[in-house]
């Protein structure tokens, strides 16, 4: 079933649209709460640095052995009911961090929670995209701005809970069940039948050599998005690894001022996320993805090129805003790749995605170590100029 051209959504695609978001703010909510009690879980279990950073990276580790199942469990069980019962996963998971006795306990909860996080992220968007069929239109990029919006939510609980030394085990109990029950209620309010259900009919099979280079196109394109994908997980963890790190070392930012730098890459994504849909609309998916690219390029290029502070939160805003919808981008194009079962594209592109968040880190880091943060960060303009190269491959409309 589509979208018939020139009429609104109807009532249960906009129920649809408002459960889905919903499972998107959870998802952003529940990692955030655990992120400011990290120092208290160092300190609870007198962790060192490198062991407090070795149980972390279970984290994307998990979620990149769990990603690889994603396609199976959204064919099984439907995107829907996949997104919703993997909230709650992942809350239980986020539970168990409260409880463990030692690093190794500690490292293999965080790998659960990403294994369950990255199935969910694929449904929710496997899901989103359904939605977005029934609306013949972009909205798929406010779903992302909603998950960014679930995130401040989930900081800012994290938080307060560590500021009012509310016991670890007692804050994400009770942000485990309240999102889990918000989780479990939206999935009433999402889509029924097949993952196919909104999409055109197939071509007729074509034979055998076209179906042999059409396969060989699939791979490429798929390569290339995930390319995509890598740039825009290269940008956000420039600003939340790095951003600090380059005010404080290399311009002498106070600790205050610092912190800026991811909250100012943020927030840009956040608002490119929430007003990207109005955008891709009217001009178009490619052409602001890749204008995105050129913006992030020239944005950061400038701040390094001539750096101060001012410059320096201005190109980490202006990487934020140019890359905002690029990931989403990279998946909806990859969803409507055809020839590959359901949700395939999408755990592939979710998968790679993964990758570069878990090789970004170390990468920008060796080449800082062999030079300067300040040249470690020229990584940002390489993935903006990527993002306009390979930009060409995107679908252009919704």
């Amino acid at each position: 079933m589509t979208a018939v051209l020139g009429a609104g959504p109807t009532q249960r695609a906009r129920r649809a649209r408002v459960a889905v978001a919903v499972l998107f703010l959870t998802n952003g909510a529940l990692f955030a709460n655990v992120v400011p009690r990290y120092p208290e879980i160092k300190e609870s279990l007198e962790l060192s640095n490198t062991l407090l950073g070795t149980a972390l990276a279970a984290g994307p580790l998990g979620a990149l052995a769990g990603g690889l199942f994603a396609s199976a469990a959204i064919s099984r069980f439907r995107s829907s009911r996949t997104g919703a019962a993997g909230i709650v996963l992942v809350a239980a998971a986020f539970l168990l961090v409260a409880v463990a006795p030692s690093w190794w306990a500690l490292a293999l909860a965080m790998g659960v929670a990403g294994a369950a996080d990255a199935i969910v992220d694929v449904a929710q968007n496997a899901h989103g995209l359904r939605v977005q069929r029934l609306y013949g239109r972009s909205i798929v990029n406010s779903f992302h701005g909603v998950w960014s919006v679930g995130a401040v939510l989930g900081g800012l609980m994290g938080s307060a809970a560590a500021g009012l030394r509310i016991p670890l085990g007692v804050h994400l109990a009770t942000a485990g069940v309240l999102f889990s029950v918000v989780a479990l209620v939206a999935y009433r309010f999402m889509l029924p039948g097949p993952e196919d259900a909104e999409r055109a009919a197939p071509t007729a099979t074509a034979a055998t050599p076209a179906r042999r280079a059409f396969a060989w196109a699939t791979v490429r394109m798929l390569a290339a998005l995930g390319a995509l994908a890598a740039f825009g997980s290269l940008v956000e963890d420039a600003g939340s690894s790095w951003g600090a790190l380059f005010l404080t070392d290399y311009l002498s930012a106070g600790a205050a001022t610092a912190g800026l730098a991811f909250v100012a890459l943020q927030v840009a994504m956040t608002i490119g996320r929430l007003l990207g849909d109005r955008a891709v609309d009217r001009f178009g998916q490619r052409t602001v993805t890749r204008a995105g690219g050129a913006l992030a390029a020239a944005g950061m290029g400038f701040a390094l090129t001539w750096p101060s502070v001012g410059s320096a939160l201005a190109g980490f805003a202006l990487a934020g805003l140019g890359t905002a919808t690029l990931v989403p981008a990279a998946m909806h194009t990859a969803d409507e790749l055809p020839g590959l079962p359901h949700g395939a594209g999408l755990t592939i592109v979710s998968w790679l995605l993964r990758v570069g968040f878990l090789l970004s880190p170390p990468l920008v880091g060796l080449v800082a170590d062999l030079t300067s943060l300040r040249v470690g960060l020229l990584s940002v303009v390489v993935a903006g100029v990527g993002t306009l190269a390979l930009g060409r491959v995107l679908l252009n409309r919704a």
